[in-house]
């Protein structure tokens, strides 16, 4: 089968982490995608947890080594010339499974490149009858744009990102379990007062700021204007409910610094009866429902969890889910939203 010509481009984005209705926890991951004519190419691989080599947790000689090698300016890690180019986001065992390909310089002398032999590779040598890709490529890419990309990455050497959060409260349990569950995952997470204190510097490694439940309006003005002063954007949380869970959901939606249209989960909204939420590819989708009784006591209910395809969808929710003050959250491998449910009417 012979490239046809697609276009090639790189975008940040994120491996969802998150505290589990189990009690589990799944590691958040940044890592720049790869975008082949105008999609991320990880969505075109159906339901896959997985993350780029070009992950920005790992060490800049690592990840600059990784550039390389898709530049081939360095050997192939694998046997027949074979590339990841998405692995395991807990480890980088071959063993957990990766999908590889054959990366080449086009045969016909020119500047192209071609990624082709797209597989699912646990062991070597790769197995193209058994696990290929066989929807998916060859691509092949214009040599001056994929160039330009990855030497964007050889720059900077390595994507710019803040996987911090300051937690602005008193240093109530609350708070130091929320900040234990964040550095769990994977999320640096801080508790204090106020902001004046903090120098400019250190206000630039955050990525968002969460307000507790008793923090003034004095104090969030305060706040703000300290990381304006510092000249950093950065997201303000309101958690909605003292349930651990769904504050990292909240604060993990607000982390997310993928394109909205390059994400899979774009939409979410909730009542008593249903969940309607939009998916941009076949993926994993799950629901958890939380809520609050009238003794201030949390509840979790695993609503849905399931493959769904593409398009617009409606789950119905059990009513001892939405009881009282509730909120669902809706998570793939790479997006988490989350919403309170209305009182009534379909969603």
């Amino acid at each position: 089968m012979s490239a046809e010509y697609a276009t090639f481009g790189l975008a940040p984005a994120m491996r969802a982490g998150g505290v589990l209705a189990n009690g589990d926890f799944q590691v958040h991951r940044d890592f720049v995608d790869f975008i082949v004519n105008g999609r991320p190419l990880l969505f075109q691989l159906c339901d896959l947890d997985a993350v780029s080599p070009l992950a920005a947790d790992i060490p800049p000689a690592i990840f600059t080594a990784h550039v390389r090698r898709l530049l081939l300016e360095a050997p192939a890690p694998l046997r027949d010339g074979r590339y990841v180019i998405y692995g395991c986001p807990e480890c980088e065992g071959l063993e957990c499974g990766a999908v590889t390909a054959v990366i080449e310089k086009a045969p016909d002398d020119s500047d192209d490149f071609i990624w082709r032999d797209f597989a699912w590779q646990t062991a070597e040598p790769a197995d193209l009858e058994l696990n290929g890709y066989h929807g998916i490529g060859p691509f092949r890419f214009r040599g001056a744009e994929y160039r330009a990309a990855l030497g964007q990455l050889l720059a900077s050497e390595a994507p710019q990102t803040r996987r911090r959060v300051l937690l602005i409260g008193p240093r109530v349990a609350l708070l130091a379990k929320l900040a234990a569950a964040l550095r769990t995952i994977g999320i640096g997470a801080e508790i204090a007062a106020d902001a004046a204190d903090v120098p400019p510097d250190e206000l630039r490694t955050y990525g968002a700021v969460a307000f507790g439940r008793t923090v003034t309006d004095e104090t969030r003005r305060s706040v703000r204007s300290a990381f304006d002063r510092a000249g950093v954007e950065v997201a303000y949380v309101d958690g909605l409910a003292p349930i651990v869970p769904l504050l990292v959901a909240q604060i993990e939606y607000a982390l997310d610094r993928s394109p909205q249209e390059q994400r899979r989960l774009t939409g979410l909204a909730a009542c008593r009866e249903a969940a309607r939420l939009q998916i941009t590819s076949t993926c994993r989708v799950q629901l958890i429902a939380y809520r609050v009784d009238r003794l201030s006591r949390a509840h979790v209910h695993e609503v849905f969890d399931e493959v769904l395809e593409a398009g617009e969808h409606r789950v119905p929710l059990a009513a001892k889910a939405t009881k009282g003050d509730s909120y669902v959250v809706a998570r793939t491998s790479t997006s988490v939203l989350v919403t309170p449910t209305r009182p009534t009417g379909a969603p």
